[in-house]
């Protein structure tokens, strides 16, 4: 086909009537791309599990193992760039004087992705004038770990990647009253965000906790998709 032909099926398949298409760009390569649609997060489920299936109930053993502490949950991280931090003990609760056995020691394990969307097919006359949806979704494990055992921060930034043009922040509270050991959901539209926006930096963290076992809250699903609509 020729490069109109490229460009034309383009404009119809994704519906992008209005957006701007200039002549000079390789509509075939835009086209095998497939920039809308699909996940552009690499990796998304670490722990091979899916969303569509309960978490699978704590393994765990009749005697503690009672090794040395663990901070980083088992899984295929590849294409994710990690760290931990692990928290100081929380002796606020205990009253003067109290001998503790022992206490649990918390950590928050880091992931992160930067996702280049002109690589991954998207153009710069579509992203500064047409500023199509960008759909943000992630799904961590329900867990009576902690009051707070999930964060999400993504940042749409320029292309010096150190321009913030727009963010998100998601910092849930748990209900530790209750547990139905389910996958929580969480999502967010970047709609007329302005334009500039090249690189998305997508990170999460989950709170693992420690005493004489470890027990890391999972993750799966985790989606960055940009949608053929144009920002209301």
């Amino acid at each position: 086909m020729s490069v109109a032909e490229w460009k034309k099926r383009c404009e119809t398949e994704w519906s992008l009537q209005g957006a701007p298409m200039p002549d000079s760009l390789d509509w075939k390569s835009v086209y095998d791309a497939k920039p809308f649609g699909r996940n552009l997060l690499r990796n998304p489920a670490p722990h091979g599990l899916s969303k569509d299936i309960p978490p699978p109930e704590p393994d765990l053993p009749e005697v503690p193992t009672r090794g040395p502490p663990r901070f980083q949950p088992d899984g295929d991280f590849s294409s994710w760039t990690t760290s931990t931090e692990v928290l100081p003990y929380d002796t606020s609760g205990i009253p003067a004087g109290v001998a503790v056995c022992g206490l649990p020691q918390y950590s928050w394990f880091s992931m992160e992705q930067v996702v280049d969307l002109k690589a991954e097919g998207l153009w710069e006359e579509l992203l500064d004038d047409f500023q199509p949806e960008i759909v943000i979704q992630d799904w961590y494990e329900e867990s009576q770990l902690h009051e707070s055992i999930y964060q999400l921060h993504v940042k749409l930034l320029g292309a010096d990647k150190s321009t913030m043009i727009s963010e998100h922040t998601v910092n849930p509270t748990e209900d530790l009253s209750t547990y139905s050991h389910t996958w929580k959901e969480v999502s967010h539209v970047f709609s007329g965000y302005g334009p500039g926006v090249r690189f998305i930096h997508f990170q999460h963290r989950l709170k693992n906790k420690f005493m004489m076992e470890f027990y890391p809250p999972l993750f799966t699903g985790s989606s960055v998709m940009v949608r053929p609509t144009k920002s209301a």
